[in-house]
């Protein structure tokens, strides 16, 4: 089976399965409304916790995670994760893994900030949030990896090369580029270096995994 992966600028994204599952990641400049089944948020800058783009895809029966310090700025079913955590919601399993800075002072580990590692029928998928090259990527092996590569307050193209070892992913899809921070230039350079299947989607723009 086939998952739809949709980047919608920056580090949001849109994940649709054949069954009728849709999740969406840091969902941030929604222009159109839709019904989102679950909403991860990886921490709370205004530009990953929008509380205004969640209400253009939120329903009735939405759930969102997302850490601690967010709770209080969404309505309808939020769940509080930390890192570490592991749920099973609406058929899928999910995993929080710890998202932090190594040497910046924007994503301190004591923030308790995350991404998230889950599977839609079969094709198991990353989004790093924002952070360096932590430890606790060893060995994830998702289908699909979501790294942040623009640099400044996230890994730079250097940083997620060297991520990439470490995960282990099948592909990698970059993000956190062309809006605040980083390039489609630096988008294009860590193609090139990487030694995995690299897509660079534009804004929009949707491909499907099998």
């Amino acid at each position: 089976m086939a998952v739809k992966i949709t980047w919608l600028g920056h580090a949001s994204f849109k994940i649709e399965g054949e069954e009728g599952l849709t999740i969406y990641l840091d969902p941030w400049k929604i222009k159109a409304k839709d019904e989102a089944d679950l909403i991860f948020i990886s921490h709370s800058h205004y530009d990953h916790l929008s509380p205004d783009d969640v209400n253009r895809i939120q329903g009735k029966a939405t759930t969102i995670l997302v850490p601690t310090d967010g709770v209080g700025k969404l309505r309808g079913e939020v769940r509080a994760v930390k890192p570490g955590d592991s749920l099973s919601l609406k058929g899928i399993n999910v995993r929080a893994v710890p998202a932090y800075n190594l040497n910046k002072p924007y994503h301190p580990k004591e923030n308790g900030w995350v991404g998230y590692f889950f599977e839609v029928e079969t094709i198991s998928i990353y989004h790093a949030g924002d952070t360096d090259f932590v430890p606790e990527m060893n060995d994830l092996k998702p289908s699909v990896a979501l790294l942040p590569i623009g640099g400044t307050y996230t890994m730079d193209v250097e940083n997620a090369l060297a991520a990439v070892e470490a995960i282990k992913p099948r592909m990698i899809i970059p993000m956190h580029f062309g809006d605040i921070v980083g390039t489609l230039n630096d988008a294009k350079r860590f193609a090139e270096k990487c030694p995995v299947e690299v897509r660079i989607l534009g804004k929009g723009e949707s491909i499907s995994v099998k």
